[in-house]
């Protein structure tokens, strides 16, 4: 089977790993192109680019598919029986779908039909969800609404994070691709029309991270620590000074006098103890923290060299 890889982060890079390993014909890879990154601001190449140059694989990065014909000819003269897309970032058009004549494959890190759109890993961690998967299914005009194929359950840990869901999905994605190749090329793939019964994953807005102390309970802050722990951290300030929380806890302590306190209200600071603070409901026990224009690092590393006073409140 002879096939274009799209895709750009690491989460992409597992699947075109699986694909290259299981001894398929990749005829190119197509990702994003590379861009600044850190303080240097220095060019930096995806994920897939780097395996792709690694493996002397043809290499195209279009800043644009919509109407690029140029590009549209290059991937129609390569006839490809199939095009495999994850994560690319790009909207693909109805001339790129209709190219290979087995289809436009896409692996999507949740279970269709909940969670269509740019951020499914991300939010089924905000929202506290007990479990998630993989689901491969075939592409249409549509934000992830095409027939699904296959599809691959995992439960979500407790304290599990974005980025340690996303390593784990990332590799279940990559086997399940081959999977669906396999069954592609038998002919015997499943085809399954998504219901109606679905939610979005729009991309995470940088004003979500600002932690609610007086509205939300303490779950509700773990799951938003989690769900943005690596990619931006949740964040809140304490006497003017901006504070990312990186892990937390709820905590089970429940001799900790809290009646009566402001939420956001510091209980408990001490390098032994470590740092409790009062939510709308229950308490949160931070675990790890970084400070304003610091490293992140343990709570009682943290507090060895800061004072949080007890009975200050977090905004």
């Amino acid at each position: 089977m002879r096939l274009v890889f799209m895709g750009t982060p690491d989460f992409a890079k597992e699947s075109l790993e699986a694909v290259y390993n299981a001894g398929y014909e990749i005829l190119a890879v197509v990702t994003n192109p590379d861009r600044p990154k850190g303080r240097g601001m220095k060019m930096v190449e995806s994920p897939v680019k780097e395996f792709a140059k690694e493996k002397n694989l043809k290499i195209y990065q279009p800043e644009k598919v919509k109407k690029n014909i140029e590009f549209i000819e290059e991937i129609k003269k390569l006839q490809p029986d199939v095009i495999c897309v994850v994560a690319y970032g790009k909207i693909l058009p109805k001339e790129i779908l209709e190219i290979p004549k087995l289809g436009c494959i896409n692996v999507h890190g949740s279970l269709l039909p909940q969670y269509r759109g740019a951020a499914p890993i991300q939010w089924a961690i905000l929202n506290g969800d007990k479990e998630t998967g993989i689901t491969t299914m075939y592409m249409n005009e549509g934000m992830d609404t095409g027939d699904m194929i296959l599809k691959e359950k995992v439960t979500i840990g407790e304290d599990e994070t974005t980025g340690e869901l996303w390593d784990r999905l990332s590799k279940i994605g990559g086997e399940l691709l081959v999977k669906t190749l396999k069954e592609i090329e038998k002919g015997t793939a499943p085809r399954e029309k998504q219901g109606d019964d679905f939610s979005i994953a729009p991309m995470l807005d940088k004003k979500m991270a600002k932690i609610d102390w007086e509205n939300k309970s303490a779950i509700e802050i773990k799951n938003l620590v989690r769900g943005l722990n690596p990619i931006m951290g949740a964040y809140s300030f304490l006497n003017g000074k901006k504070i990312k929380f990186w892990n937390v806890a709820i905590a089970t302590n429940k001799e900790i006098p809290a009646e009566g306190l402001k939420n956001g209200t510091v209980i408990l600071s001490n390098p032994k103890d470590g740092l409790f603070i009062k939510t709308k409901e229950g308490i949160i026990k931070v675990l790890e923290i970084q400070g304003e224009n610091a490293k992140r690092m343990p709570i009682q590393d943290f507090l060895r060299g800061n004072k949080i006073e007890e009975y200050s409140v977090f905004e």
